[in-house]
């Protein structure tokens, strides 16, 4: 069983967006309903920015700069993190707000949305294209979460939390619509519900389950290869990091949580596996 170290003090209040900026070498996150991202230095102490009223995932540019989902759509950075043009909407929805998100290996971004309540159904997973024309690629989802995409691009993984799922489709990388939807895994009762996820160079998918005080390992198969425990029990978003991309960082939150004093805080783990690209947004 692999065993986690604390990295940083509790520093979000709900820790998302998990990811390793390869060109500063730092572990970057977002806070998710506070509008922030965190910047943590090689000693997990974090510089925060504020850049909008919700910061829900963050991806480099191949431009250069950043994306980050903020509560309508997404939003343009530069290096510095500062904001660059107006948000780019996806919808004008009162009541409802962007979530979790990632970028195909073609480079373009997928970002979900889901209501402050948690509704059922009121979400959409939304799909930007690199001359930043928006498409809808699924609807009618509650908690739209993680996105990862197998190494060959072929199969695309996606977690809508409240179904206790992780379903799989096929991939077509020439429109970025997505296929003949299965369940890759049904998790069982009691184990928290499918939160962000991380995919490694073998196929290996690293969910968090919120909730569950943990991180799964399932190998492309399906099969529970691996389970990671820590003492929070809203686990949130893991990403492969540091120089080898063989550490796994891990955000939780602390929303809503009581007697739980390293809620909000990150951990790391070494895995014994190198993680797969994080993609770059091409547009």
């Amino acid at each position: 069983m692999v065993a986690a170290e604390q990295f940083s003090p509790p520093v979000a209040g709900l820790g998302e967006g998990a990811f390793w900026n390869d060109r500063t070498s730092r572990f970057m996150m977002v806070d998710l309903l506070r509008g922030d991202i965190l910047t943590l230095d090689e000693n997990g102490e974090a510089s925060r920015t504020h850049v909008d009223t919700i910061a829900s995932v963050l991806r480099r540019r191949t431009a250069g700069g950043f994306v980050v989902g903020v509560e309508r759509g997404v939003r343009f950075l530069d290096d510095d993190l500062e904001p660059l043009g107006d948000v780019l909407s996806a919808f004008d929805t009162d009541g409802i707000r962007m979530n979790d998100g990632g970028c195909d290996p073609q480079g373009r971004l997928y970002v979900g949305s889901m209501a402050y309540a948690e509704a059922a159904g009121a979400g959409t997973l939304y799909r930007f294209d690199h001359d930043h024309a928006i498409g809808t690629v699924l609807g009618s989802v509650t908690v739209s979460n993680g996105v990862q995409w197998s190494a060959d691009g072929s199969r695309v993984f996606y977690n809508d939390t409240a179904t206790g799922r992780i379903a799989v489709f096929d991939f077509d990388g020439t429109d970025g619509s997505f296929h003949d939807q299965r369940d890759f895994v049904v998790l069982p009762e009691g184990v928290g519900a499918p939160d962000g996820m991380a995919i490694d160079a073998e196929d290996g998918l690293w969910v968090a389950l919120w909730g569950g005080s943990a991180v799964h390992r399932y190998d492309a198969d399906g099969k529970l290869t691996e389970v990671i425990g820590f003492p929070a029990s809203k686990v949130t978003c893991p990403t492969f990091g540091g120089p080898d991309k063989a550490t796994l960082y891990v955000t939780t939150a602390s929303l809503d949580v009581l007697d739980e004093p390293h809620a909000g805080a990150v951990f790391r783990a070494d895995v014994g596996v190198t993680g797969a690209p994080v993609y770059a947004f091409a547009g």
